[in-house]
């Protein structure tokens, strides 16, 4: 008989112990709880040290546009770099945020996969109603778009093209492509660096 109470592999307590260390993990879908925890955390260490660096671990299946969106603008906004990393799975929300974190500071593990589509969303109602989310909807997916192209350096209109459909990339392909800017081989660059305080 399946129980829904199992114990957690990642618990609280050890994305404490990372949090301490200035790692934010996304591992799940994400949603407008787990995204709004992530904004408040990256500011939250932001304000503690601006100098230090932040890192942004994913193992992702994608979820909600308008958190990505606001992670993206937190990610711009603190005056810290801001790395990510794509441990196993960072699809639609997770390739989006990925491809976000501070150029040369994007990496991903040598069998991690990348997935990059436009998404859906439901539409309904009357033709008015329909017709205004279909505006809302065409200005989302353009500002996704258009933000993947700042980030890769990628055309917008290959971006439009590839995201059409399920795009599965490759560690390689990703870098490749532009989502990443290197393929993880060294421990020391998936941890943030604490600056040096003192007389050295």
């Amino acid at each position: 008989m399946a129980h829904d109470d199992k114990t957690p592999m990642f618990n609280w307590r050890t994305r404490e112990q990372l949090f301490s260390r200035r790692v934010l993990v996304l591992d799940g879908a994400l949603d407008d709880d787990n995204g709004t925890l992530l904004m408040t955390q990256m500011l939250q260490l932001a304000a503690e040290d601006a100098e230090a660096g932040i890192s942004l671990w994913i193992h992702s299946p994608g979820g909600s546009v308008p958190a990505m969106l606001a992670i993206r603008d937190v990610m711009r906004l603190v005056p810290c770099e801001v790395s990510t990393l794509a441990l196993g799975l960072a699809c639609s929300a997770g390739q989006f945020l990925l491809s976000a974190g501070s150029r040369g500071r994007r990496y991903a593990l040598p069998h991690a996969r990348i997935l990059m589509h436009q998404g859906s969303a439901g539409i309904g109602g009357s033709a008015v109603e329909v017709e205004v989310q279909a505006d809302d909807l065409r200005h989302t997916v353009q500002t996704v778009l258009g933000l993947i192209s700042e980030d890769t350096g990628q055309p917008y209109d290959q971006i439009f093209d590839d995201s059409l459909h399920d795009r599965w990339f490759t560690a390689e392909q990703a870098r490749e492509y532009g989502f990443i800017d290197g393929i993880v081989d060294s421990f020391w660059q998936v941890v943030p660096q604490r600056q040096k305080v003192g007389i050295s």
